[in-house]
């Protein structure tokens, strides 16, 4: 494993144990090198992925994509990081087993909004907002007295 720092390819595995969910082994590496140290994760991979784009272009699925868009969501909210593997790691599940290696955009965004309304209602409409391309101040409104509505009900 190549240091993420000086890229020196002399790494030691200091420690490795399960993620709490049992998804992924983790792994505390040092460098040779520089002295980093550094977290990398061993996942478990079913099938190639491939995300078909609104726009018809067909992209290879990167679960780095989904981990940034939630962080964004999430930032400077209330939310442990555990809670966020635990997330993603189901929803890259959730694709796998589909079935298909073929994944449309929209499928992806819903189960991310899915899993942003359970975590956080406030990185859940943040995620929204760019999801279903807010364009104004009404569109927000709208969008959260759906929830209200829901929540209520």
């Amino acid at each position: 494993m190549r240091c993420p720092f000086c890229v020196n390819e002399d790494t030691q595995v200091k420690d490795s144990r399960p993620t709490e969910d049992n998804s992924a082994i983790r792994r505390r590496r040092s460098c040779g090198g520089c002295g980093a140290r550094f977290t990398t994760f061993e996942r478990v991979q079913l099938r190639e992925l491939t995300v078909l784009k609104t726009s018809g272009k067909k992209v290879p699925f990167e679960r780095e994509k989904i981990e940034r868009s939630v962080q964004m969501a999430i930032r400077k909210r209330p939310v442990e990081e555990d809670q966020v593997e635990r997330m993603v790691s189901g929803i890259v599940r959730q694709l796998e087993s589909m079935g298909e290696s073929e994944i449309p955009s929209e499928t992806i965004g819903k189960l991310i909004m899915e899993g942003l309304e359970h975590l956080d209602k406030v990185a859940y409409v943040r995620f929204a907002s760019v999801y279903k391309k807010f364009r104004e101040a009404s569109d927000f409104e709208d969008f959260v007295s759906e929830i209200a509505d829901h929540d209520e009900s």
